[in-house]
């Protein structure tokens, strides 16, 4: 089954999603094939202002900042980062009558009682902050508000999941997530090691304080490295995190269609994750499963799931309570 419009929802659906690269796509050099061609009103790629705005009743999405030296030739990753944030901070001033850079759930709250998208900010790779625990303050304080602690590849925080992968935090990287948890920060464990993930499960619930995983499925359904094992879901759920659900057809299954996103769906529910699956649908950074084209497409899962005797209260909970609860609880300044 593909991606194909219904109608079922009773109510208008709202979207938290956790995981973009469209500010990535929009700061590419103007000669790059890949950059989409538009603003973030209205591009060439998954996501923008239009189409969020056309198919929810509200939404609130995580923008990552992410890029490394060989996209953007002759910088450092400190310029790649204040590129990508100037890219973010120029579109939040253009829109800002349909967008705000929220930091807390507050702030998100207030912004969607204005007819705006809620925009959070988060930094994919910690070595866009050159993985020292002494560059999270100002990344703070500029509105960042979730760090992937890598990406695909090893740093000086731990192993990803693609490289190095039998190795977990170091002491900087412990240090690091210590320094997040301080600020009110969400770690985030999607493309980290698992011996890297069961550190931070570790440190997680020894604070007493969520984590996420913003954009990676069910290994159990889809046998890929970038899913989760039962147990990482588990323990995720343990301390109330979420885990997003993530479109990259990869990730999803062969072949990659609604059917097989939804068997992500009822795995992680059947796990007990009423309240920790969230939406992180790698928009801008991935092909996607099979019938989607942008976000707008993805309100086709919640009137299937619907469809299939599914509450809305769960399919709610999915698609924006889970992910604004986690936020509310852990980014509080």
């Amino acid at each position: 089954m593909l991606f194909k419009r219904r109608r079922g929802a009773v109510n208008p659906i709202c979207l938290f999603d956790g995981h973009c690269d469209t500010v990535y796509r929009g700061s590419l050099p103007a000669e790059d094939p890949h950059r989409s061609r538009g603003d973030l009103a209205s591009n060439s790629g998954h996501l923008d202002l239009n189409r969020l705005q056309r198919a929810y009743g509200g939404s609130c999405q995580f923008f990552a900042l992410f890029g490394y030296p060989a996209d953007f030739p002759g910088k450092t990753a400190e310029e790649i980062f204040r590129l990508e944030y100037g890219w973010f901070a120029r579109q939040m001033e253009l829109h800002s009558g349909r967008a705000a850079h929220c930091r807390t759930g507050e702030e998100a709250r207030q912004a969607l009682s204005q007819g705006k998208t809620a925009a959070f900010l988060s930094v994919e790779g910690a070595e866009l902050l050159d993985c020292d625990p002494a560059r999270l303050e100002e990344a703070h304080r500029l509105g960042v508000r979730a760090v992937n602690l890598t990406w695909n590849y090893a740093n000086p925080l731990s192993g990803s999941n693609a490289e190095e992968p039998g190795r977990g935090l170091t002491a900087r990287g412990r240090a690091f997530v210590a320094e997040m948890q301080r600020l009110g920060m969400l770690v985030d464990v999607s493309h980290l090691s698992d011996p890297g993930f069961w550190d931070v499960a570790e440190l997680a619930e020894r604070a007493g304080i969520p984590f996420f995983a913003s954009h990676s499925n069910a290994r159990a359904v889809c046998p890929h490295k970038r899913n989760l094992t039962d147990e990482q879901i588990t323990a995720i759920i343990k301390v109330q995190g979420t885990v997003g659900l993530n479109l990259c057809a990869s990730f999803v299954g062969d072949p990659p269609t609604l059917d097989a996103l939804i068997a992500h769906v009822e795995h992680i529910w059947a796990l007990g994750g009423a309240d920790s699956l969230a939406v992180g649908g790698d928009w801008d950074g991935c092909d996607l499963a099979a019938g989607l084209t942008g976000v707008d497409g993805l309100t086709a899962l919640y009137e299937e799931l619907l469809r299939r005797n599914h509450s809305e209260t769960l399919v709610r909970a999915l698609f924006f309570e889970n992910l604004m609860r986690v936020v509310s609880e852990v980014c509080t300044m």
